[in-house]
């Protein structure tokens, strides 16, 4: 089984929104039993909280399901657990190389570079912002998941 990881700030915004459209599209192409994913924050500021309010209203209009995740904060013991952990920016990205030790490097990766549509690398932080900011990354989370998925595929 494949396990992965997405990583933002406080893993309430960007990290569940990747998640929760992770988990959708997983389980419409059967793959429930292939692929297992999580979410989890650099800090533990939201430890326990549901996602954003904003998050999981913009996801619920397009039929994801966030309201079950709760926030927590990324282990030491993740990067030997996970195959794949994705940080969504590249202070995430920075983060989590300098807290794992360096055999596991090559399992942390950008997010947005399994993205098709969108030209960046980073998804930005919708916290301070309304709801059109959480529509734009969730916007990002279905293009980066859709390529995500189609990578995981080249590989089994």
């Amino acid at each position: 089984m494949m396990k992965v990881l997405f990583i933002c700030t406080g893993n309430i915004c960007r990290s569940p929104t990747a998640e929760g459209v992770a988990r959708h599209f997983i389980e419409a192409a059967g793959l429930a039993g292939e692929i297992e994913v999580d979410s989890a924050g650099t800090h533990g500021y939201h430890v326990g909280e549901a996602p954003d309010p904003r998050a999981r209203r913009v996801a619920t209009r397009r039929g994801y399901d966030l309201d079950r995740l709760v926030a927590r904060r990324l282990e030491a013991a993740d990067f030997q657990r996970f195959d794949l952990l994705l940080a969504m920016d590249r202070g995430h990205y920075e983060a989590m190389l300098k807290m794992s030790p360096e055999v596991y490097h090559p399992k942390v990766d950008l997010f947005m570079r399994y993205a098709q549509r969108f030209d960046f690398d980073e998804v930005p932080d919708p916290y301070y912002g309304g709801e059109a900011g959480f529509e734009a990354v969730l916007d990002m989370c279905e293009d980066a998941v859709q390529g995500l998925l189609a990578a995981l595929a080249l590989r089994r």
